[in-house]
């Protein structure tokens, strides 16, 4: 019964999106009648990131990067994955002069629009494109992520984050950036890092059909995919599998993992799995 609704929900993807994007467009112009737009805030039609409430889950994700990851007001912020800025908005208020925020994307779009409407009122906010390949976000990417070299230099930022970024991306994706995000940060520097963790408590879940991301197509021997035709739309990694990756990339993962509730779990953190690590 799951197969067949996963194969219904990807057959019916794209009419979906169709059906959404023109809601978004009536929704986006009666914004624009009432004034009731936040410049900072992307049209709903251009969002491509997820569902949820943008400035919503925004600022939530900060409390979890002050809480967990430590972010200062004067911190050096990197931004894997920064989408149409999400994370970026609340940060607009809460970075001092002395803190920065660097943001990437593989989506132009949504860095082009960060640009325009955020780094052009908060320059301290800056926003590149790289262009690398993705099957779903970015098929004519003309780089590749297992070998991509991130341009910051090296022992620069004090906390870096991915939200939602490797849930999309192949294990030899992972470990490329991964040391890349060791690279770049400081000694004693934070990552904070979301992920589908496979372990005894969320496979169990999955068998039992209680999991909104139903990962039971195999890619190798450590990750998990709900679509063998687009791996992309959704990878789980083993817990094992991760931890022991962070410790061979020079990252020590602090002891608590905190568990999010996709696989049906009742006691949680956020949706997906967040997991923080210090560079040593």
């Amino acid at each position: 019964m799951i197969e067949i609704q996963t194969t219904i929900k990807v057959l019916l993807k794209p009419v979906y999106n169709l059906l959404r994007n023109i809601l978004f467009q009536i929704l986006d112009y009666y914004d624009i009648l009432k004034c009731t737009q936040n410049p900072l805030v992307p049209p709903r039609s251009m969002i491509f990131i997820g569902d949820g409430d943008y400035e919503k889950i925004g600022n939530e994700f900060l409390e979890y990067f002050r809480e967990l990851g430590k972010l200062k007001p004067n911190s050096k912020v990197l931004d894997v994955g920064c989408g149409i800025g999400r994370m970026a908005v609340p940060l607009v208020k809460y970075l001092s002069d002395e803190g920065e925020y660097h943001g990437f994307d593989i989506v132009k779009k949504g860095i082009d629009w960060c640009s325009e409407n955020i780094t052009s009122k908060y320059p301290k906010l800056i926003f590149v494109h790289a262009d690398v390949y993705n099957k779903m976000y970015n098929p004519r990417g003309k780089e590749i992520s297992s070998e991509y070299n991130f341009s910051y230099e090296s022992n620069y930022f004090d906390f870096v984050f991915l939200t939602s970024v490797f849930t999309h991306m192949y294990a030899k994706d992972v470990e490329n950036y991964l040391g890349e995000i060791s690279r770049v940060m400081k000694s004693g520097g934070r990552c904070l890092i979301t992920f589908f963790l496979l372990n005894e408590e969320s496979e169990k879940f999955i068998k039992n059909g209680d999991s909104s991301q139903n990962l039971k197509f195999q890619i190798d021997e450590n990750s998990y995919t709900v679509n063998k035709n687009i791996s992309e739309s959704a990878i789980g990694y083993k817990e094992e599998y991760i931890k022991q990756l962070f410790v061979n990339k020079g990252l020590t993962v602090e002891e608590s993992i905190y568990y999010g509730s996709w696989c049906g779990r009742k006691n949680y953190k956020s949706y997906q799995d967040i997991v923080i690590a210090i560079k040593k």
